[in-house]
């Protein structure tokens, strides 16, 4: 079975780090570039990073560049988010997708605030 796990959110006060984690199984996850996605109350879904399958290109979305990082570990089968300087605008449940077969995990949620 195809199977995304999310892990790693919680409360953070502005300006801080959360390392999100997306644990794969069930699919060769070397094969797949892979993103990170949010959902913020209220609104719909926005792509905040995606990763080639080798790992050696990324893309963000404007609102997080030079603050998110993306990486993956394919020996473990892990996807990560390095988020720092958070803002409160980066609250959102926090979902790891794979696009070429279109499954999404659970999510984590992501609040920051003071």
């Amino acid at each position: 079975e195809v199977q995304l796990v999310e892990s790693g959110g919680g409360l953070v006060q502005p300006g801080g780090s959360l390392r999100l984690s997306c644990a794969a199984f069930g699919f060769t996850f070397s094969s797949y570039g892979m993103s990170w996605v949010r959902q913020a109350p209220g609104k719909g879904l926005e792509r905040v990073s995606t990763i080639y399958s080798s790992g050696g290109t990324a893309s963000y979305a404007d609102s997080v560049k030079g603050r998110f990082t993306i990486s993956r570990d394919n020996a473990k089968n892990t996807l990560y988010l390095q988020m720092n300087s958070l803002k409160p605008e980066d609250t959102a449940v926090y979902y790891c997708l794979n696009p070429s077969l279109g499954v999404r995990g659970q999510g984590t949620q992501v609040t920051v605030s003071s």
